[in-house]
């Protein structure tokens, strides 16, 4: 089985959030967001020949699979932004359902991290948004407990 057909039925049958897959590799998460992505970036394992499934896949995850350097990438939502920038990159995607935005988890507004990496159209300079990004938002969850 193909390396994306492998990570589309993990992703379909196992409840996972996003996989990854090579000849020789599967890696999973069931984490949400980008966590998973940013992980495996932290790890520095190259990932050049693994191919990617994943649930949602906004403009900043879309840079991280391009840091990330994965071969190809099926979502089964995408905003028109992510697709452009894989695009852009030379990422062969495959998709089910394409969307203007992704909604954040709530679907009151827009995803915070799509947002944050909007008008940014280099990888690294929307590595360090997503990180700042996820900060402002922890940060905002602390002082909201503590009230």
């Amino acid at each position: 089985m193909h390396n994306l057909e492998k990570a589309k039925k993990l992703l379909a049958e196992c409840g996972y959030t996003c996989v990854l897959c090579s000849h020789s590799d599967t890696r999973t998460s069931h984490l949400r967001g980008v966590a998973p992505l940013l992980g495996w970036l932290d790890e520095g394992k190259p990932l050049d020949q693994y191919s990617a499934a994943d649930k949602v896949v906004g403009k900043g995850a879309a840079y991280l699979y391009i840091l990330l350097k994965i071969k190809e990438l099926y979502a089964d939502v995408i905003s028109v932004p992510a697709y452009n920038t894989l695009k852009q990159y030379g990422i062969p995607v495959t998709f089910q359902t394409m969307t203007q935005t992704i909604k954040n988890r709530d679907r009151t507004g827009f995803c915070p991290i799509e947002t944050a990496v909007m008008d940014i159209d280099n990888p690294h300079t929307a590595l360090t948004a997503i990180r700042r990004k996820l900060e402002e938002m922890k940060n905002a969850g602390d002082k909201n407990e503590k009230s």
